[in-house]
C-alpha cells in the first residue's frame, strides 16, 4: 500500500527536524545520508507545493464593466 503524501505543513515540519538532527551532527554517516535523502525529496515536493500554489494567484482588478476581472500574477523584476 502506498504512503500517503504529508501535507505542505508537515513535509516542512519533518524538514525542520531533520535538519535539526544533522546539525547536531551525531548521526552515523548511513542515518546521516538518509536523512539527507529523505529531506531532499520533503524539499522537492514543498517546492512543487508552491509553484502550484503560485501559479494559483491571480491579480483581480476592474473590468471596463466594473466586474472583477484576472490577470496572471506578474514576474518579479
Amino acid at each position: 500500500m502506498p504512503t500517503k503524501k504529508p501535507t505542505f505543513e508537515q513535509a516542512m515540519a519533518r524538514l525542520e527536524e531533520i535538519v535539526t538532527a544533522l546539525e547536531k551532527g551525531d548521526a552515523p554517516l548511513e542515518e546521516a545520508l538518509a536523512l539527507f535523502e529523505e529531506g531532499t525529496g520533503l524539499m522537492k515536493q514543498c517546492s512543487q507545493a508552491l509553484d502550484q500554489a503560485e501559479q494559483k494567484v491571480a491579480k483581480l482588478y476592474p473590468a471596463a464593466d466594473g466586474t472583477p476581472a484576472e490577470a496572471p500574477m506578474e514576474e518579479p523584476e
